[in-house]
């Protein structure tokens, strides 16, 4: 694999951040890569600007800042219009479906994927593990982690008191089928 940048922008309190660190655990923990983790977030915090950027290689990662992301992971619109401008031609777009308005997929997309994860989260009990959810749906929709590694990083990086919560919030994103 040659390197290859992820983003993952929303806004404070989501849990992007989280997000981004528990797939570079994962890749660089369990799966044996080569991996970089970043974060970005505005001074307001909870509600402002947030982002987080995994760069992985096959080698030593030289620069640790997504600057054209590979996969581009979007929980909000403010960071659709933030963020969106840097995707890779041909990159992969994944969106929450209920936060993120498109009109339609940009030409630029070459792989588009949507989920709701907020409202799958409210179902479940807890809107918190929106962004667990979308780490099941990013591994299973882009394979740049195996799944068993992901896994194990969320378990791991969780309080123990919604280890179960969490682990269930991973698994139905990871099976959530698009329609």
């Amino acid at each position: 694999m040659a390197r290859l940048e992820l983003q993952i922008g929303g806004f404070g309190g989501q849990g992007v951040i989280l997000a981004g660190l528990v797939i570079a655990r994962a890749l660089s923990l369990y799966d044996k890569k080569e991996a970089v983790f970043t974060q970005a977030y505005g001074p307001e915090a909870r509600g402002g600007a947030s982002s987080s950027g995994v760069v992985i290689d096959d080698e030593r990662v030289d620069y640790p800042y997504p600057l054209n992301p590979d996969i581009l992971v979007i929980m909000s619109q403010e960071a659709y219009s933030t963020y969106f401008p840097r995707l890779k031609e041909g990159g992969t777009l994944i969106i929450e479906k209920n936060l993120v308005k498109m009109d339609k997929v940009p030409e630029k997309v070459g792989e588009f994927h949507s989920i709701p994860a907020t409202k799958i989260a409210e179902e479940l009990g807890n809107r918190i593990v929106a962004n667990i959810i979308m780490v099941g749906f990013i591994t299973k929709t882009t394979g740049i982690v195996s799944k068993e590694s992901a896994k194990r990083a969320v378990l791991e990086m969780v309080p123990a008191k919604v280890r179960d919560l969490n682990e269930k919030a991973f698994e139905t994103g990871y099976s959530y089928e698009e329609g």
